[in-house]
């Protein structure tokens, strides 16, 4: 089958087409006739050299893809050849058929196109995973989200949105606009004003619950400043770097604060499984009724994946980026 491959440490430019083994369903597989694969800054990462798959799964690129069942293991029970599927996958989505659990895969709403459906499963899934599991969320409480216009920023606003929560954003000024209409509260431009000054001004000092964070290092002393007793501070990334030159954390004790790391792809199998299943039962109708909806900013033919990575290289993308498969 054909894939777009790479060698670690290349530019989007090096990415190519090649052929490889079509891969084969085990007992509670399936194989998916991929469609549409999400396009995530992990990709890029994985391409430049700094994320490298799991042991023993697909090198390809592409961690979400939308399909239709071409194949199925002999323990499947859930699926037949020609459903409408999409999910997480520990990789392989940049190419014409990649193998998805018989318990991860979700099926299509009927209001969702495939380059949508392939949209959601890493953004939303890592954005509820943050929210609802590590971050406890509760109505009427208030969500920093760090990088609110990126594809996990949307997916992350519409789930506080959707618990009932209060919603400040960072993002930059262009982007603003999109994240309101998401339902975001407060916008910081954070190229141009303090978000610890400009959050303990909206709130009027009072702080914040929940913090969702991909910055990392330069961030984490005002985050921490930020949060109000019992807060609690999501770390997602480490896009502004993983040091820090100083750090006061007696606040951390006296305002009982959780710092808590996140990672999904190096989870469990039957972590992931739990995560897909919570969030098919919290979101599925969600989507089917468009209350929930995957914010897309780009949509390219997989001849293009190297114009794609270029997007978000540069941080142009409000939203998902998303190859058509063909």
């Amino acid at each position: 089958m054909k894939a777009i491959l790479y060698k670690d440490g290349c530019t989007a430019d090096e990415l190519k087409f090649g052929e490889v083994e079509t891969p084969s369903p085990s007992s509670k597989q399936i194989l998916v006739k991929v469609n549409a694969a999400g396009v995530n800054r992990a990709d890029v990462m994985q391409r430049e050299g700094y994320y490298p798959p799991p042991k023993g799964t697909s090198t390809v690129l592409g961690l979400e893809i939308a399909g239709v069942v071409f194949d199925t293991g002999s323990g499947v029970t859930r699926w037949k050849k020609g459903d409408k599927v999409f999910g997480l996958i520990p990789g392989g989505g940049y190419a014409e058929y990649a193998i998805l659990e018989e318990e991860m895969a979700m099926p299509l709403p009927a209001s969702l196109s495939m380059s949508d459906a392939a949209a959601i499963p890493e953004v939303f899934l890592t954005a509820y995973q943050a929210l609802i599991y590590y971050g406890k969320i509760q109505s009427g409480e208030t969500a920093l989200i760090h990088a609110g216009a990126s594809g996990v920023g949307t997916a992350a606003i519409q789930i506080a949105r959707e618990m009932s929560a209060n919603i400040i954003i960072t993002s930059s000024k262009e982007k603003h606009e999109a994240c309101i209409k998401l339902g975001a509260e407060k916008a910081i431009d954070y190229k141009h004003e303090d978000f610890y000054k400009e959050v303990m001004k909206y709130t009027g000092g009072n702080g914040v619950d929940v913090i969702v964070d991909f910055i990392g290092g330069p961030y984490l002393q005002k985050n921490i400043n930020c949060l109000k007793t019992d807060g609690r501070l999501i770390m997602l990334s480490l896009l502004g770097g993983s040091k820090v030159s100083e750090l006061d954390i007696r606040s951390m004790i006296g305002k009982r604060l959780s710092i808590i790391g996140s990672a999904l792809r190096s989870r469990s199998l039957d972590y992931r499984i739990k995560l897909v299943k919570d969030f098919s039962a919290f979101a599925l109708e969600k989507f089917a009724v468009c209350k929930l909806h995957p914010v897309i900013d780009k949509v390219y033919n997989w001849k293009d994946a190297a114009e794609a990575h270029k997007r978000i290289e540069a941080n142009k993308n409000t939203g998902k980026i998303v190859l058509e498969i063909n």
